[in-house]
């Protein structure tokens, strides 16, 4: 049996709000490369065959552009302009793949300290399953907080910190976002759980961090710099 083709949507619509700076963060150099280049190298690292699609609001391509051009970075992908969600910037992903074959993982533009073993158990898992969606334990204790303020402890053994990737099969990718967006819509998971598919949750890493703010970029560059 043939090898299912991989692809990769690396989805990348942030701004500087949080991190305090008028660059967008995915722009932000770690090890003088911008976060964006050290994501695209690791899946583009993970394998040669993989289809990379990166996704961009329509108004930072030119930047980007610049950017290439700056730093001599001539990884093959796809780009498409994303939309006013995310839930949009994924469907124009979804729309620049030909067919319905195949796997596709979902991935942050801002978590660049991604393993290929765990791109590599991501495809795994959705080629056996259809789904793998990465998470990692909570670490610190949880309390639920009411609209009024009461709160109450909650059992955190019972819950999972969502990361990215998040892979699926093709087909079920693209037949769940066939559906209009939902503000339920956190992450594509949701999406396809709410279309009725199975989520199958695979072993993160806390390195695999989401860089949100300027705490989060001395941790990614610290975890870039390991061997």
């Amino acid at each position: 049996m043939n090898a299912m083709q991989e692809y990769a949507i690396i989805v990348a619509g942030g701004s500087g709000n949080r991190m305090k700076s008028e660059i967008p963060k995915q722009f932000l150099r770690i090890n003088g490369l911008p976060i964006l280049m050290h994501t695209i190298n690791a899946f583009r690292k993970y394998s040669e065959a993989i289809n990379i699609i990166l996704v961009l609001p329509s108004n930072q391509i030119a930047f980007w552009t610049q950017l290439c051009e700056e730093h001599l970075f001539s990884i093959t992908y796809t780009l498409v302009a994303g939309g006013d969600s995310r839930f949009a910037s994924v469907k124009n992903g979804l729309q620049s793949i030909q067919g319905n074959g195949g796997l596709v993982a979902v991935h942050d533009g801002v978590r660049p300290v991604i393993s290929n073993e765990i791109i590599a158990a991501s495809f795994t898992k959705a080629a056996e399953q259809g789904s793998a969606v990465t998470s990692v334990p909570l670490k610190d204790s949880i309390r639920k907080v009411e609209a009024n303020g009461e709160n109450a402890a909650m059992d955190r053994s019972v819950f999972q910190l969502i990361q990215t990737p998040q892979t699926f099969r093709l087909d079920w990718m693209q037949k769940a976002f066939e559906t209009g967006y939902s503000d339920q819509f956190t992450d594509c998971a949701s999406v396809l759980e709410a279309a009725g598919f199975p989520i199958h949750l695979i072993p993160g890493s806390y390195e695999n961090i989401k860089v949100t703010t300027p705490e989060d970029l001395r941790w990614a560059e610290i975890y870039l710099q390991k061997p």
